[in-house]
């Protein structure tokens, strides 16, 4: 597919509707996470690595009385401070990441028709 590039020199196009409704916006987005997916996408993706996976493993097999070392809440601590902490970095950076696209999504361009 080829794109068409419309200048906007004054004149009218006939055909600037449908032309414009049939190609995708030229907008840059790097961002990872939404509003609604931030969680879970989050989630899924730290507990992808190993480390998370052993203390989660440790958290639930201390909930069993037959095999708990410590006390319920002091064996979730450390995983959660983690995971938290984790959870704010991603979010920080998606965050700057979006405001660069809305700065870079703005930006006003030329285009030069011979």
């Amino acid at each position: 597919k080829w794109r068409i590039v419309l200048p906007d020199n004054g004149r009218q196009w006939k055909d600037w509707k449908q032309v414009s409704t049939f190609y995708s916006r030229n907008k840059i987005q790097t961002t990872k996470y939404t509003w609604l997916t931030f969680l879970p996408q989050n989630l899924l993706g730290q507990f992808h690595r190993l480390g998370y996976l052993y203390f989660f493993f440790l958290v639930i097999l201390n909930w069993f009385p037959q095999v708990e070392v410590f006390h319920r809440e002091i064996t979730m601590l450390p995983l959660v401070v983690v995971l938290l902490a984790s959870m704010i970095k991603d979010a920080i950076e998606d965050y700057r990441k979006y405001q660069y696209d809305k700065i870079i999504n703005f930006t006003k361009t030329k285009v030069y028709d011979k």
